[in-house]
This record gives C-alpha cells, structure tokens and sequence, in this order.
C-alpha cells in the first residue's frame, strides 16, 4: 500500500509533466463542464484558487463566472490563525500579495472577507481523488478544518464542494481519516463525478 507521501509526491509529478499546451486545454475542458451545472448557473458567491504547481487552472471558470456577474472569492488564511480559511473577494487584475507560505492572495481587510458557509460553491484543489469524492490535499489540512461544521449538518450543509484535478490525479482508492471532508463532486477535463 503506497503511503499518503508516495501518492502526494506521484501525483504531483504527473501533474507537473503535462505540457503547457495540455494543461490549458484541460482547464478548458473543465470549466464547461463545471459551467453547464444548474448549482453553477444560479450561484452568486463562487471561490476559486489561484493554480500552482501543475494544479488544473481554474481561470477559465473564474474568468467566465465574472462575466457572468457572479461574485468570485479566492482563500486567504484566516487572520486568527487556527490553520482555516476564509474568503475574499478577488477578479482578474486584481492586487496579490503573499501569506506566510509565499502563495498569492488578495489583498484585504478583516471586514472584507466572508466565512467559508456563505458560499455557494468552492473549487478546491487537490492531489489525489477517487471516485467516491475523496480528496487528497497538499497536507496541511485547511479545506477540511474551514469545512469540518459539515460532519455535524444533516439537511444544510452550505456551500457545493467541487474538486478541481486532471483525469491523470485519480486513485483506485483514497484512504480516508475522520477529519476529511469529502467532495460534493469532482471535475476533471474529461468527467464529473457525482457523490
């Protein structure tokens, strides 16, 4: 059985592999399969991620989701600490700037960003999935610690979890921890799977 780090550090150079040309048609490919959801086409508040590392690029979606007049929201680590996220408004152009691992982040204030339930849908990123809706993430755990009220909802449980990856980024099987949160769904450019 491969370890956590194993499938982390094989994924990771699959994804890294593709070419520049591969990855922007994936990222296409996605982003209409994301954008002929009814949860999408009604959805006010989206919040993407800025790709990195040979993550799939959300920007397509994001740039569509703008033009579109919806509301989009990229993560920043919540200003208390406690390793969760929260969400600030942000649309191409926009300034960045780095948090304390180097990513890029919107530039906010306390009163301009949102809690993670307001949302109405979240494209996340990921290293590994399977097709139950398990996600894989980097390590640190900040989807499943800003997303973990969810364990405890029975009828309302926020906003639609999308996870974001190339077909190449599926496992048989993800093994799972009590703290994980599943995917609602997961994109990749060739399918949606549906949990």
């Amino acid at each position: 059985m491969n370890s956590s780090l194993d499938i982390r550090k094989k994924m990771r150079n699959r994804r890294r592999h593709l070419s520049e040309a591969c990855r922007a048609q994936a990222a296409v490919h996605a982003a209409r399969k994301v954008a002929s959801l009814r949860r999408f086409i009604a959805a006010q508040r989206i919040a993407f991620y800025l790709a990195a590392d040979g993550e799939l690029d959300p920007l397509p979606l994001l740039e569509l989701a703008c033009a579109m007049g919806k509301r989009c929201y990229l993560p920043v680590l919540h200003p208390v600490g406690h390793r969760r996220l929260w969400f600030a408004a942000w649309k191409p152009g926009d300034d960045l700037r780095p948090n304390c691992y180097n990513i890029p982040e919107p530039v906010w204030t306390q009163s301009s960003l949102i809690k993670p339930w307001t949302l109405d849908i979240v494209i996340t990123p990921l290293v590994a999935f399977d097709s139950k809706g398990n996600r894989m993430g980097m390590g640190g755990g900040y989807y499943d610690r800003s997303f973990a009220w969810r364990r405890n909802r029975r009828h309302w449980t926020g906003p639609l979890l999308i996870g974001y990856a190339y077909e190449l980024q599926k496992t048989r099987r993800i093994h799972t921890r009590s703290w994980d949160i599943p995917m609602d769904a997961i994109v990749t450019e060739n399918t949606l799977y549906m949990r």
